[in-house]
């Protein structure tokens, strides 16, 4: 061991029982039998304090020459718990979550705007307001990566959707889903709203294509119509009472004909779903518009069109859009 080797080193001093004076002469003193045991044994001692003292050295340094029988592999052993502890630690909330949370929220009830009152409006505005001012992307038009995908319509401002959202308008069908779905490979988007009610579901969409004008603005110009084949619902349900006017029908005596409708329409259903979509062409020269795109992420998109409406959409299998 390194210890004994250096004990080794220091020089050891024996004792005499002879007179002090015989320590003058030139002559070397001849030690008895039993000073030579009592060196020995103060030997002994000084290894012994010597070795103590090596032992209160810090344990690095004693432990140095062992490095290699267990000191990597100690590193490892703790550098594997380091990995372990980092990838099971959470992911840090930032303030833009915060946000995005905040505003999603704030669309609660609403139905994509249409039933916001004036201050969830302005609640909405002054969040969109923060989110923008925070845009991790501020040349969304150069990230056409995240922008390709189906965008799902969460709110807007634009009134002229209103109409189609209000119920009073379309009593025999809702406003199920209100999409934007942008290819950035080939330059076009489409814009779609789905349409459900008792007996089918049917969209209408618009195609586009679109020119890059800024690094936050593109130019749109809308080129066909499409009207989706209606999808028969082959079964119907029939409720006991439907409410009208205030007042609660009750349907039980009319269930022997709706019966007989739900079996017209299971026998239509293929027929009708087989023909293909309505397309019609959209040659008005006023069919453009532009749309500036002032925050993007990889889960949220905020734009604003030319006359001034926001826009809030939510990527499709985002976890933005659980309930």
């Amino acid at each position: 061991m390194a210890s004994i080797s250096q004990t080794n080193q220091f020089p050891c001093k024996t004792l005499s029982q002879n007179p002090p004076h015989n320590q003058f002469t030139s002559k070397p003193s001849i030690l008895p039998l039993n000073s030579v045991r009592i060196s020995r044994s103060l030997a002994k001692k000084s290894f012994l304090s010597i070795q103590g003292f090596t032992r209160a050295r810090p344990l690095v340094l004693t432990r140095a020459a062992d490095d290699d029988e267990w000191g990597p592999e100690k590193e490892k052993e703790e550098g594997g718990a380091l990995a372990v502890a980092e990838e099971e630690s959470p992911k840090e909330v930032t303030e833009i979550d915060n946000l995005k949370k905040a505003l999603v929220d704030s669309f609660y009830g609403t139905d994509r705007g249409l039933n916001a009152t004036s201050e969830t409006r302005a609640e909405i505005v002054e969040l969109i307001t923060q989110l923008e001012a925070k845009n991790p992307t501020p040349a969304p038009t150069e990230a056409l990566t995240l922008l390709n995908a189906k965008w799902i319509l969460v709110y807007t401002s634009f009134s002229g959707l209103f109409p189609l959202l209000s119920r009073g308008t379309l009593p025999l069908a809702r406003v199920e889903e209100i999409s934007q779905t942008i290819d950035s490979e080939n330059f076009t988007v489409q814009n779609s709203i789905r349409f459900a009610g008792p007996l089918a579901t049917t969209s209408i969409s618009t195609n586009a294509k679109f020119e890059v004008r800024s690094p936050k603005r593109v130019q749109i110009k809308f080129e066909e119509g499409i009207i989706g084949t209606p999808q028969v619902t082959d079964s119907l349900v029939i409720p006991e009472n439907v409410e009208f006017l205030g007042q609660k029908i009750d349907l039980s005596p009319f269930k022997g004909i709706l019966s007989s409708v739900q079996d017209t329409a299971s026998s239509v259903a293929k027929t009708i779903s087989s023909q293909p979509p309505l397309k019609f062409s959209i040659s008005n020269s006023n069919a453009q518009s532009w749309l500036l795109t002032t925050y993007l992420d990889e889960d949220l998109r905020i734009s604003r069109a030319d006359a001034g409406s926001v826009f809030v959409f939510i990527k499709e299998g985002s976890p933005l859009l659980m309930p």
